[in-house]
C-alpha cells in the first residue's frame, strides 16, 4: 500500500487514526452474514474498545461482549445493545453490578455456575446463562494464544462436563480461534458437534466465540456460512459470532515521527512510537507491521532498524527499507493498528500514549481524544 488519502503533514504525533469508512465495510460485510444465515454477530470488545464507532456499530451488529465488568459496562454505556460476558471466573464482589449490565453471562465452569445461580435468580432479571466448553481441539501454534493447549485454564472439557447441572443453562460457548479461515472453523465444529452434540440439542443458542478472521480479503465467507446454517439447522439454535478483530482488520494507523537517526552496525531511526508502550503485539505475537511506501531489509536502497524512544532494549519493532534516507521530523504511518493497540497500550516509562483521531469519509482528520500528564499520574498513587 503506498497511496494515503488523508493528509497527515498536521498530525500530532504518535496518532492512532482509524479510517470511518473502513470501519463501515467491515460492519457491512458481517451484517450480510448475518441477513443471510440469522446469526448473531457481536462486537468483542476486547479486541477494539473505540466506543466513538460504537453508533456506527450498532446498526449493523447485535451488541457486544465483554471480558470483565469495564467492558460490560463501556457496552451497555455507549452501545446499548445485548451485552454478552465470559470470564474465566467472576468476582462476588463485582457480580450484582454485571447482573445490571448483561443479559448473556458465559460460566467458564459448572461450579461457578453453581455459585452464583442463586444470585441471578434472587435477582428477577431475565438473564441467558451458558457455560464455556473446551471441544481440546485448535490450530493455534502458539501456546499464549491457544485456549485449548494442555492444560488450559478456558473451558469445561467433555470429561468434566456435567449434564446433571444444566437446568437453566440456554447455551454453549466455544472460542478455539486465532485469526484463522472458516476452513479452521468447519474441522472445529466437527469436533464440537462430535462431543457435545448430545447437549448441544438442549440449548437455545451457541455461540461460536472469536478468532474469525471475516473481514480478511481471502476468507472464505461461503464456508462459514455452511458453518453456521450446520449447527443451527442440526440443532435448531442461535448462532452467536463474537469477532473483535475483524471488526476493526485493516481500518486503523499509527502514525509517528522520527526522533533521530544513530548508527551502531547499521542506521537506527529513534521513533516517538513504542512497540512495547502503543503496539505491544509487535513484541508479543510477535510479527512486523507494514509501513506506508517502505519495504523489507534491503529491498529498497536504504535499510534502518526502527526503535521506540523507551528505555527497554527489545523495544524495536523491525528493520524497513526505503526509497529515500529517513530525516529527524519524517513521518511513518504503521498500517493495521486499530485493534489489539488502544486496548493493550501502557504508559511504561512515562511514554504519553498516542492521541486517536478520526479519518472521516470526507477525507478530513478529527482528533477525538488527547492524553496528558494526569492521564499518567491518574493511573499511579
Amino acid at each position: 500500500m503506498d497511496k494515503f488519502r488523508f493528509d497527515i503533514s498536521k498530525l500530532p504525533t504518535p496518532c492512532y487514526l482509524v479510517d470511518e469508512s473502513l470501519i463501515e465495510k467491515n460492519m457491512q460485510i458481517m451484517a450480510n452474514i448475518q441477513d443471510r444465515t440469522g446469526c448473531r454477530i457481536l462486537l468483542a470488545q476486547k479486541g477494539f474498545s473505540m466506543f466513538y464507532f460504537y453508533p456506527l456499530i450498532s446498526k449493523y451488529l447485535y451488541g457486544v461482549t465483554s471480558s470483565s465488568l469495564f467492558e460490560a459496562k463501556l457496552g451497555y454505556e455507549e452501545m446499548g445493545k445485548e451485552v454478552h460476558i465470559y470470564a474465566p471466573a467472576y468476582k462476588e464482589s463485582e457480580f450484582d453490578e454485571i447482573i445490571k449490565y448483561c443479559g448473556h453471562i458465559v460460566f467458564n465452569s459448572f461450579s461457578q455456575w453453581e455459585k452464583f445461580r442463586p444470585v441471578i435468580q434472587k435477582s428477577g432479571k431475565n438473564i441467558e446463562c451458558g457455560i464455556r466448553i473446551n471441544p481440546e481441539y485448535s490450530e493455534i501454534e502458539t501456546d499464549i494464544y491457544n485456549p485449548c493447549f494442555k492444560n488450559s485454564r478456558l473451558g469445561t472439557t467433555l470429561a468434566n462436563f456435567n449434564p446433571d447441572k444444566l437446568d437453566g443453562i440456554d447455551g454453549l460457548h466455544f472460542h478455539t480461534m486465532c485469526e484463522q479461515n472458516s476452513d479452521t472453523l468447519w474441522r472445529t465444529i466437527q469436533v464440537v458437534d462430535e462431543k457435545f452434540g448430545q447437549y448441544l440439542k438442549h440449548m437455545k443458542w451457541v455461540n461460536f466465540g472469536g478468532g474469525h478472521h471475516i473481514t480478511r480479503p481471502d476468507y472464505d465467507i461461503e464456508l462459514l456460512i455452511k458453518s453456521i446454517e450446520f449447527i443451527r439447522d442440526k440443532y435448531n439454535v442461535t448462532v452467536y459470532l463474537e469477532p473483535g478483530e475483524a471488526a476493526a482488520l485493516n481500518t486503523g494507523y499509527l502514525v509517528a515521527q522520527v526522533l533521530d537517526i544513530v548508527s551502531n552496525g547499521m542506521s537506527i531511526a529513534i521513533l516517538d512510537t513504542s512497540a512495547a508502550c502503543h503496539m505491544p503485539d509487535v513484541l508479543e505475537m510477535p510479527y512486523r507491521p507494514e509501513i506506508i511506501g517502505a519495504g523489507k531489509p534491503n529491498e529498497k536502497q536504504y535499510t534502518y532498524r526502527l526503535g521506540g524512544p523507551t528505555c527497554l532494549a527489545g523495544d524495536i519493532i523491525g528493520d524497513y527499507s526505503f526509497d529515500k534516507p529517513l530525516n529527524p521530523g519524517d513521518k511513518l504511518i504503521f498500517c493495521d493498528m486499530a485493534h489489539y493497540s488502544m486496548v493493550k497500550n501502557n504508559t511504561f516509562n512515562g511514554i504519553n500514549l498516542p492521541c486517536i483521531a478520526v479519518g472521516k469519509k470526507s477525507g478530513d482528520i478529527e482528533i477525538i481524544r488527547t492524553f496528558k500528564y494526569d492521564d499518567f499520574k491518574g493511573r499511579l498513587s
